[in-house]
């Protein structure tokens, strides 16, 4: 099933704050509760936090008062405020709430429009949006299979799969994608610490998906590249600079020095929703900084002093000098960055565009 989805009015998906003990569908009937999902973390992944977005804007044109489009849209622009501010990190959140926005405003420009025509234009695009994430996956995910050979060994942070995409997954989807074809992989799942979204996640999707696997501490990952027991790293984002630093889950930096020194290729696997053109570099990128639990506690278990100072922050961002490549729904983009994944970019809105007008009945623009 899908992670996050849209019915009867709410929008719903996997609690991930309960698994791997717990299978939950949780619903949401408001923007605020939605924005509190993504915070707390109950959606996480890039796509995923992108595709809610978009579903807490439609929810928000379902749900709004407003008796006009022109108040409406002013109900929308402060539902993507709230929307956006619960993880600043995941540009993904930002790209799917400006695109229902403007979406919003070029359906309220229709003749005859109401609120109502304007909502349902915008659970339209968030389903469209939700499909295209799937199928982008897809896509990414034979693009990066095409550079794994077969019974390759793969280091893999974090989690990217399903759970953390619309579905499929993007560097976990790399690997789906080797075992469609045949390939004879092998995965060490880190358990990425301080949320362990490795060892409650990617391991559970990776055993269900029954892909041959080992759960390692994230500070084995050096010994097994030094034993040569890891042929490529691979790994998602969370926002890629124009430049090609890219921002993941804290850690990804340490694994891909480490890959670096050892001469293993790292790729980062992205869709190009999470290329961000508009900043130059990774220093740009926000980084997020967590509740100080996540680190002094496992679950309800205290494992540090009380009152100890912690430093929690959610990503790090990896140099462009580290990634072999970044894989793309379009491709492959290899240095210069700054060409390549503009490219890509480009490339992906054309794509966009053309099945929006599909959509519409209305030929594609040139």
């Amino acid at each position: 099933m899908r992670t996050v989805f849209w019915q009867d009015g709410q929008v719903k998906m996997i609690d991930q704050r309960l698994l791997p003990a717990d299978f939950e569908i949780v619903s949401f009937d408001s923007v605020d509760a939605v924005a509190h999902s993504i915070r707390d973390m109950a959606v996480r992944g890039a796509p995923a936090i992108g595709a809610t977005g978009a579903y807490g804007m439609a929810l928000a044109a379902q749900a709004a008062p407003a008796t006009t489009v022109a108040a409406l849209l002013d109900d929308l622009t402060a539902a993507k405020e709230t929307l956006d501010a619960s993880r600043p990190t995941a540009v993904n959140l930002s790209w799917a709430t400006a695109r229902l926005l403007e979406l919003a405003q070029s359906a309220a420009a229709e003749p005859g429009a109401t609120p109502a025509t304007v909502a349902a234009a915008l659970l339209a695009e968030a389903e469209a949006l939700a499909d295209e994430d799937v199928a982008i996956n897809r896509r990414m995910g034979y693009n990066g299979a095409a550079v794994i050979l077969d019974g390759a060994n793969l280091l893999h942070h974090c989690n990217t799969g399903s759970l953390a995409t619309v579905d499929f997954g993007t560097a976990l989807g790399v690997i789906y994608a080797c075992q469609e074809l045949g390939k004879r992989i092998h995965v060490w799942v880190d358990e990425t610490r301080p949320r362990l979204q490795g060892a409650r996640l990617t391991a559970w999707e990776l055993m269900h998906a029954e892909v041959p696997m080992h759960l390692i501490a994230d500070n084995a990952a050096g010994s097994l590249m030094r034993a040569g027991k890891v042929d490529v790293v691979i790994f998602g984002a969370d926002r890629v600079a124009a430049n090609g630093d890219v921002a993941n889950k804290i850690g990804s930096y340490q694994i891909s020095v480490l890959a670096r020194e050892n001469g293993i290729p790292v790729y980062a696997v992205v869709p190009t929703s999470t290329i961000d053109l508009n900043l130059a570099d990774g220093d740009q990128i926000p980084i997020e900084e967590r509740d100080a639990r996540e680190v002094t506690h496992i679950g309800d278990t205290v494992v540090a002093p009380e009152g100890v100072p912690v430093y929690n922050p959610a990503f790090d961002v990896t140099p462009y000098r580290y990634l072999t490549g970044i894989v793309t729904e379009e491709g492959i983009c290899y240095p210069p960055f700054r060409e390549s994944l503009r490219q890509a970019k480009e490339t992906a809105e054309e794509r966009i565009q053309a099945t929006r007008a599909q959509r519409r009945g209305a030929p594609p623009t040139a």
